[in-house]
């Protein structure tokens, strides 16, 4: 299997028809990413070849994007987990994409709507790795206006991706759709306000 073809697919954002066939595959790696093509091949109920096939066609369409490992960040010292929301000046989007990409300690940076532009998640050995990469590396910016950082207590939940098979199909619904915020109400009720 290549592992370093370029995907060539469709643009990013355009969803790729998969059948049902496809879908178990990539289930099965993400079981699995180890697994081999005979292996996969059995546990799908198809041959071998078209297994093989169909990986190659989904890493040719850029369905699959690479193959990696998943590593415990805190077993190899990064205990400290924290969102970083961040404003971005209006005119300094191209510079700040430049900026984050080249910074180590962000495993992930998405923008977003609402308060903030943009959030990212930053990993650091101790609360003082990460303090110092926010105030001296991140703020200092002139790209950035305003940051808010918030330590992440317990990571719940990491998948790798999720598939259509794994997310119920959502019901039509007469509710405005948009923006809400978590709020305490008295009593330790709580309740959700549309923004």
């Amino acid at each position: 299997m290549s592992r370093t073809q370029e995907p060539s697919g469709p643009p990013a954002g355009r969803i790729v028809d998969l059948d049902e066939t496809d879908q178990r595959i990539l289930a099965g790696l993400r079981d699995n990413g180890r697994v081999s093509m005979s292996a996969l091949a059995e546990q799908v109920g198809v041959s071998r070849a078209t297994v093989y096939t169909r990986v190659e066609n989904m890493v040719a369409r850029g369905v699959i994007t690479g193959f990696s490992a998943r590593v415990d960040p805190r077993k190899v010292g990064f205990g400290i987990c924290a969102l970083v929301f961040v404003t971005v000046r209006p005119q300094a989007w191209k510079s700040f994409r430049r900026r984050v990409v080249e910074m180590p300690q962000v495993e992930y940076c998405a923008v977003t709507t609402g308060q903030h532009d943009a959030m990212l998640l930053v990993r650091g050995r101790d609360v003082a790795e990460v303090h110092e990469f926010v105030t001296e590396g991140l703020s200092v910016l002139p790209e950035i206006k305003a940051v808010e950082s918030v330590l992440v207590m317990d990571e719940v939940v990491s998948r790798a991706f999720l598939l259509p098979e794994d997310v119920p199909a959502a019901t039509a619904t007469t509710q405005q759709i948009g923006m809400t915020r978590f709020i305490r109400a008295g009593d330790g009720h709580a309740g959700l306000e549309s923004l």
